[in-house]
């Protein structure tokens, strides 16, 4: 495919197929994903392929607090477990709060999960003395994640980038078995789309740019 269409085209996908996504086809799609850069080309992540129906039903149990939390943030008004402002919301209404079958059944569904891991020790994070929460250190594995998507797409596969089960890491890594000083990224559900976006709704150029300084802008065509 066109690298431009492959761009355009790579859709958030929940919804699978019983098609397989057999060994070969995966490593070929992780063959060409890991070329993705990396913070001083240390490529510290590993990636856990995972098939066992029991171990993806006790992922899904995992994913369902961090799940819960966010879609009753959701429905309060609230951008869910945002860094910048605190939730109103109650434990209890989070107790009350069912998780959408969309949020679990991909993994459930896909022939195959991902769960993308960075060892902390080849990630450099300038930003961790700032009075913020952290995200450069994902410029050393998200390039990689979003390949693998890329990559996927061009095989005719599909996935999405999800992060909820990562609110309970200490159960995901020992489900896994992951060691420390590793910190897991991404949970990938992989398969083939039960229907193929054509084309995706993103906000033009004008309305994400701003020239040299935040006053000015924005970059025509």
């Amino acid at each position: 495919m066109d690298l431009y269409e492959v761009m355009r085209t790579t859709a958030a996908v929940r919804e699978f197929t019983d098609d397989p996504l057999p060994d070969d086809v995966l490593h070929t799609i992780l063959e060409n994903a890991r070329f993705a850069p990396s913070g001083g080309n240390r490529q510290g992540t590993q990636v856990v392929v995972v098939r066992d129906p029991a171990t993806r039903e006790r992922l899904v149990e995992i994913t369902e607090p961090g799940a819960k939390r966010y879609h009753a943030q959701r429905a309060a008004g609230e951008t869910p477990w945002n860094a910048h402002a605190p939730s109103r919301v109650t434990d209890e209404q989070v107790a009350e709060t069912q998780v959408p079958a969309s949020v679990t059944e991909p993994l459930r569904r896909a022939p195959v999960v991902l769960v993308v891991c960075v060892d902390l020790r080849a990630v450099a994070a300038l930003d961790k003395e700032l009075d913020r929460v952290g995200i450069v250190g994902g410029a050393s594995v998200y390039p990689l994640v979003w390949n693998i998507l890329l990559a996927a797409r061009n095989e005719g596969f599909g996935g999405t980038i999800t992060t909820m089960a990562i609110a309970e890491e200490p159960a995901l890594k020992h489900l896994l078995a992951i060691p420390d000083p590793f910190a897991v990224a991404a949970v990938v559900p992989l398969g083939k789309p039960t229907r193929q976006v054509k084309r995706l709704t993103r906000v033009p150029v004008e309305e994400m740019t701003r020239l040299e300084h935040w006053e000015g802008g924005p970059l025509l065509a």
